[in-house]
């Protein structure tokens, strides 16, 4: 299916929701502007932020508690940038990258981001799977097939509008927040060390110095997902505001208040966890809780209800269940921006989540239950290796003065923003480093260790393109995107004067005013070249030589259709061809040589309709003349 709006991010809901419109409240037109950073929140409150967060806080008790917060003022930061470049440019960051790199470039990007996305939907497939598990006994491999179920929650969801969408993450994220609020007011954490832990600090032991440092870096790491800035980005559009300078710079306002709020809800959450962790285990000595599973399980016998471990479960499953939806989400997004291609959500949704269960049940079939927290952890580190490749753009991008104009960011917030990137690369680096440094020492696969070194220089190289070649162009690829464009000299105009126009019609009541708009193109010398595809099984086989009666009556019509040009004094050729209906018009009309198409923008449709967009699309991508597309449905 073809996006309705091939320019807009996320067409269907693009502008969706009306922040312009008059005789409302105050506050009912700020209420307006809220929703799209609390889809983003839900990303930092994943399954995969669990995992750290239970270490940090059993390990170490509160101390840990200022990375939480530092590493969301990161986010916070981040965020707002991805936020401005939607909002300015009407763009989002797969948009911008694709009219800013070269294409091996972007497809490089592309990949990696489809990868982020894939290993997002591993971590909330394993954390829904645990969540049923802890919560009903229900063996993993199970809850994680179950999972492919909620592949048709978006589709419903997105049916609903986009406020709708926005209300269930909302119900979601406060199921999540309630159900730790309740398990902190139970655990009754000594507030005086909670105050403590916001102060910076590391133990003073050089051992339990270093492993403190590997859970921050932890902590930070898994906090800002590559997937949010291509979402927020594109969240925000959904939003219909007054492009003036005034309402700009109102909506640039709003949202970073809608930032903020959900974003801090999220560091609440994560707090949460770590605190929980800090009360229950730290204080009892068990310090070795780092996977969901023991934390489920202790919390029982420590806190002496059974309330506070399905409270655990709950929080658990909803936030595996509400990532699941914007993971989604950001697949669509980055598919559209990079390669221009919608498919249905439903079989978006299908396909990343069968991607994200086969390394699951794989690893369950073969090594059982216990190994899962360790892939688990894989995909967070998976995750990390992605963040430069989305966030080095993003900065380049709202820093660039010709594409934002006076909305481009100041010299300190670029800063504070490079500071930051420098800062996350690194320690992801380190960390993923630090594990590749273990693997050489404990492996004898030579092949495979030529593999890591060959990708580690790839990733190398691509990282180090993507910080420069913004810098070494002295234009944007698509000029389009400019808000102070200079104008074009029209002085030199030439009119076209079309000799050959190619016509794609279907039999249906949208043949007249197709033709009408093709007869309008044409001067009065131009012939028209009448195109119908057969696209019946016996068809497909034989072509010319099929006798069928679809293939019968249609030439019957197109002769028709010739015939009646012709006693007009319209120069007309019929051509017919056979099978595939996209291959089969761009075949004609190369072999016709037209000079222009005209084509309706509804045809026949079937599986590859379905799965890879409409005729048109195929077609006026492989043409290399004019493509006149007529809206059949307009009145």
């Amino acid at each position: 299916m073809i996006n309705p709006h091939p320019e807009k991010s996320l067409g269907e809901v693009h502008e969706s929701v009306d922040t312009t419109k008059p005789n409302r409240s105050r506050l009912r037109r700020i209420f307006a502007f809220m929703g799209p950073a609390y889809l983003v929140s839900v990303g930092y409150m994943d399954p995969g932020n669990w995992a750290t967060d239970l270490a940090g806080g059993s390990q170490f008790g509160y101390s840990l508690i200022w990375v939480l917060l530092m590493s969301n003022l990161m986010a916070l930061l981040l965020q707002s940038l991805s936020a401005r470049l939607g909002i300015v440019r009407r763009r989002d960051l797969a948009q911008a990258n694709r009219e800013t790199y070269p294409r091996p470039v972007n497809f490089a990007l592309y990949l990696l981001a489809e990868v982020a996305i894939a290993a997002t939907d591993l971590a909330e497939v394993l954390g829904m799977a645990i969540g049923l598990q802890l919560l009903t006994g229900l063996p993993l491999i199970w809850g994680v097939l179950i999972t492919v179920l909620d592949t048709f929650l978006l589709l419903l969801l997105q049916r609903l509008g986009m406020r709708k969408m926005e209300a269930f993450i909302v119900v979601l994220v406060f199921i999540i927040g309630a159900s730790f609020l309740i398990e902190i007011i139970l655990a009754k954490p000594d507030l005086s060390e909670v105050v403590k832990g916001f102060v910076p600090s590391l133990p003073a032991d050089k051992t339990m110095h270093a492993k403190a440092l590997f859970i921050a870096i932890g902590i930070i790491g898994a906090t800002v997902m590559p997937h949010n800035l291509y979402l927020h980005s594109a969240l925000v559009q959904s939003r219909k505001i007054k492009r003036d300078e005034a309402g700009i710079k109102r909506a640039l306002r709003l949202n970073f208040l809608d930032t903020t709020i959900a974003l801090n809800l999220a560091f609440l959450v994560n707090a949460a966890i770590l605190i929980l962790a800090a009360a229950v285990f730290f204080t009892s000595g068990r310090t070795e809780v780092a996977e969901i599973k023991d934390a489920h399980h202790l919390l029982d016998s420590l806190l002496g209800t059974s309330l506070a471990p399905a409270l655990f479960a709950i929080a658990l499953i909803a936030a595996g269940q509400s990532s699941t939806v914007t993971g989604t989400l950001a697949g669509q997004i980055v598919m559209e921006g990079y390669l221009r291609i919608r498919i249905n959500p439903w079989m978006r949704r299908l396909l990343t989540r069968v991607i994200a269960i086969v390394p699951a049940v794989i690893v369950i079939l073969i090594k059982g239950e216990e190994d899962v927290d360790q892939l688990l952890i894989f995909s967070q580190v998976i995750l990390s290796l992605q963040l430069g490749f989305a966030v080095i753009p993003l900065i380049h991008f709202v820093s660039d003065k010709k594409t934002m104009g006076s909305f481009a960011i100041k010299p300190i917030v670029q800063f504070a923003a490079w500071l930051v990137t420098a800062v996350l690369v690194y320690l992801n680096l380190s960390m993923v480093t630090g594990q590749a440094a273990d693997f050489f020492r404990e492996s004898s696969n030579t092949w495979l260790k030529l593999l890591i070194i060959i990708a580690g220089l790839a990733f190398i190289a691509l990282l180090v393109i993507a910080i420069v070649y913004p810098l070494l162009r002295k234009r944007w690829a698509n000029h389009r995107t400019q808000l102070h464009a200079e104008a074009a000299d029209l002085s030199t105009l030439v009119v076209p004067q079309y000799k050959k126009i190619a016509v794609a019609l279907d039999f249906s009541v949208n043949d007249k005013k197709i033709l009408t708009y093709a007869l309008g193109q044409g001067g009065p010398d131009a012939s028209f070249v009448l195109i119908h595809i057969v696209e019946s099984v016996s068809a497909r086989i034989y072509e010319h030589d099929s006798g069928d009666l679809e293939t019968e009556k249609d030439k019957e019509h197109l002769k028709y259709y010739e015939q009646q040009l012709t006693d007009k004094g319209i120069r007309a050729e019929a051509k017919i061809g056979f099978g595939d209906r996209a291959k089969q018009i761009v075949q004609v009309v190369n072999e016709s040589g037209a000079d222009m198409l005209v084509i309706g923008a509804h045809g026949h449709s079937g599986i590859r309709d379905l799965i890879y967009g409409q005729t048109i699309n195929t077609v006026r991508h492989e043409l290399k003349i004019p493509v006149l597309v007529v809206n059949v449905n307009e009145k």
